[in-house]
């Protein structure tokens, strides 16, 4: 009757651990959705915002439509029908595309004091300071959660339940260089 006993309350231990474990999964993997989601309406933002953005350099730069194109090219794909892995490869693409932009900019003081060029600018700063804060937070989440899936002794519900780790919003090489600030 002990080893009833026992056995009993082992399994009773047992099914609190994985009711918590798995209650906790769920909880972390809505995180991550909810901080994606905040994430994706600032990307978004920028999205939408590039257009406008290349038509008034590109009334500037007619010669130089190759760099252009690339972005055109890029920002031409729908958004909305991308996975969430797709949306971070674009707009890191994105960003790239926008490095190059201002790079162009810095060669026409015209276009540098056009007056809508200034206003698209300060939109595509503050967009980039939302994208920025809001991949902090989505960061952690992700962080957090993969600490969760990987460690022990969650991992072995994590594996009984298929959790696996997400991929973080990192930075790429050409985001990491030192801005280059001529004057």
């Amino acid at each position: 009757m002990l080893i009833f006993g026992i056995i009993v309350i082992i399994l009773v231990f047992l099914f609190v651990f994985l009711f918590l474990s798995y209650n906790s999964f769920v909880k972390l993997n809505n995180r991550v959705k909810e901080a994606f989601s905040t994430m994706d309406v600032y990307l978004k933002k920028r999205w939408d915002l590039i257009p406008n953005l290349v038509e008034v350099v590109k009334g500037y730069t007619k010669h130089e439509a190759d760099a252009l194109k690339e972005i055109v090219e890029l920002r031409n794909s729908n958004y909305d029908k991308m996975s969430d892995q797709e949306k971070i490869k674009a707009n890191q693409s994105l960003s790239n595309s926008i490095t190059k932009i201002m790079g162009l900019v810095e060669n026409y003081p015209d276009l540098k004091a056009n007056e809508n060029f200034l206003k698209l600018q300060q939109s595509l700063s503050g967009i980039e300071d939302e994208i920025a804060q809001s991949r902090k937070y989505y960061n952690a989440v992700v962080r957090n959660y993969n600490n969760k899936v990987e460690m022990f002794p969650s991992n072995f519900v994590a594996k009984l339940f298929g959790f696996k780790t997400k991929e973080m919003f990192e930075a790429k090489d050409i985001e990491r260089e030192n801005v280059k600030v001529k004057i």
